[in-house]
């Protein structure tokens, strides 16, 4: 384990989130679609389900996705800047199935600041820990999505978004087939 468990769930919904608009395909493009969304990554708390909740959440991915590769001092002032607009608060919570772990917000405040307070923590982690290299660009050639390298000898190069590792693969196979 690289990080608390929260953390790494947070991380993977940032992946997630930023990925939904990756290769140039709208994943998000309807309320529907955020519901969707918020419910596989297990998002609670307050929601008012219009267009303008739904643009400041698309607002906030392309936040997110300019922060996953920047440099470490653009990175530590997006994140302060993220916690200061959602008036973060961090507090020891348990709920559902979850031990305890860190809120920043409370239920009740906009889905927008909810996300962004999530990621800003779980990136806080990342940033103490000297660990900006495990948020990468996928490797294929024709792919833009995020990935989240937590694996132990930091291998992972493809993301989750289609079958870019087996495509790359498969690809290296004829390559290596036909030169010999």
């Amino acid at each position: 384990m690289v990080f608390a468990p929260d953390t790494e769930v947070a991380l993977r919904s940032v992946v997630n989130l930023v990925n939904s608009a990756a290769n140039g395909e709208e994943h998000l493009s309807s309320t529907q679609d955020l519901d969707r969304f918020l419910e596989a990554e297990g998002f609670t708390g307050s929601r008012t389900r219009d267009a303008a909740e739904l643009a400041s959440v698309h607002r906030l991915r392309g936040e997110l996705a300019a922060l996953w590769l920047a440099e470490e001092s653009v990175a530590v002032d997006t994140v302060n800047r993220l916690l200061r607009e959602a008036k973060a608060l961090p507090q020891l919570v348990k709920h559902d199935d979850w031990d305890w772990h860190l809120h920043a917000t409370t239920p009740d405040a906009p889905l927008a600041d909810r996300m962004s307070t999530e990621a800003a923590m779980a990136l806080v982690d990342v940033i103490r820990s000297k660990e900006m290299d495990r948020l990468l660009v996928c490797a294929a050639e024709d792919c833009n999505a995020v990935v989240l390298d937590l694996t132990r000898n930091r291998s992972k190069r493809y993301c989750d978004t289609g079958n870019c590792a087996n495509r790359a693969h498969v690809a290296a196979y004829r390559a290596r087939k036909a030169a010999s």
